[in-house]
């Protein structure tokens, strides 16, 4: 029997505001027609004014989630994002490179916060630079995380960034700019491959909660479907730019980006809550 579709796989903390993590990744592949499922890593309490408490799972509970999905269910394409520590990051490795020849993998190296805040220690970085790099079809740090990363603070060159972060191992490396000034561009670098922009206008919303998790796993959802790596970066960049525009407020402070918003003139009942 031909499956009606593909399967993405998301190992990535949970969310409980629900706009970032696995519950936006699993957003993000509903809306792109794919079948999601995930491995959980860590559990938070967080709501749109920030992060209240972090568990991460044991790593038999991740093993044993990573194995149930990928023995029975078959996958297509990973996205990778929230591990925490280091013991997390090599377990994580170890499972990736039991996956079957040519599934892709698409990397969110997720170390530096929006505010430009330390997300894992050095331990784990360490091992996202020496284990997990390697591994990725797609790596998609952004700014702040690809200066980390390749050990240049004060850089400001994408493309320069991402060619460093090319010696690590990975095939592709998008370094994102939302962070930075002016319209946001991203940079798709590549072996033996012409540099490539993505830019988008700067919407006026603040309610960009998830963007990061929504752009990876828009990558991976189009790669599990037969993209190249170009065409999906830059497919994935579309829907999360309407995605932004589509932002709304959600609790007292920044909330999630609209992970249906092309299917919102499609949704019964979909008009904005009382």
């Amino acid at each position: 029997m031909t499956l009606p579709t593909a399967r993405v796989l998301t190992v990535a903390g949970s969310d409980s505001g629900g706009g970032a993590g696995i519950q936006a990744d699993l957003k993000t592949m509903l809306a792109h027609g794919v079948h999601g499922t995930s491995v959980l890593t860590a559990v938070t309490a967080q709501n749109s004014v920030g992060v209240q408490g972090v568990w991460g799972l044991p790593g038999a509970a991740v093993e044993a989630q990573f194995r149930s999905v990928v023995d029975d269910i078959g996958v297509d394409a990973v996205k990778v994002g929230m591990l925490g520590s280091a013991a997390t990051c090599a377990l994580v490795a170890d499972l990736l490179e039991t996956l079957p020849p040519g599934v892709p993998v698409v990397l969110d190296p997720v170390a530096v916060s929006k505010h430009g805040d330390a997300l894992i220690d050095d331990d784990a970085l360490d091992v996202v630079r020496t284990r997990l790099f390697g591994l990725a079809t797609v790596a998609t740090p952004n700014l702040d995380e690809a200066r980390t990363l390749a050990g240049r603070p004060a850089a400001t060159d994408q493309a320069g960034l991402g060619h460093a972060l090319l010696a690590l191992g990975p095939a592709w490396v998008l370094v994102k700019g939302g962070h930075a000034d002016g319209d946001p561009t991203d940079v798709l670098v590549g072996h033996d491959q012409p540099d490539r922009a993505f830019t988008a206008g700067r919407d006026d919303n603040a309610h960009t909660h998830g963007t990061g998790c929504t752009l990876a796993s828009a990558i991976a959802c189009r790669l599990a479907l037969g993209g190249d790596v170009p065409g999906a970066v830059g497919a994935a960049k579309a829907y999360v730019t309407g995605a932004i525009a589509g932002g709304f407020a959600l609790g007292a402070g920044i909330g999630p980006t609209d992970h249906l918003w092309a299917l919102r003139d499609r949704l019964p009942g979909a008009g904005p809550a009382d």
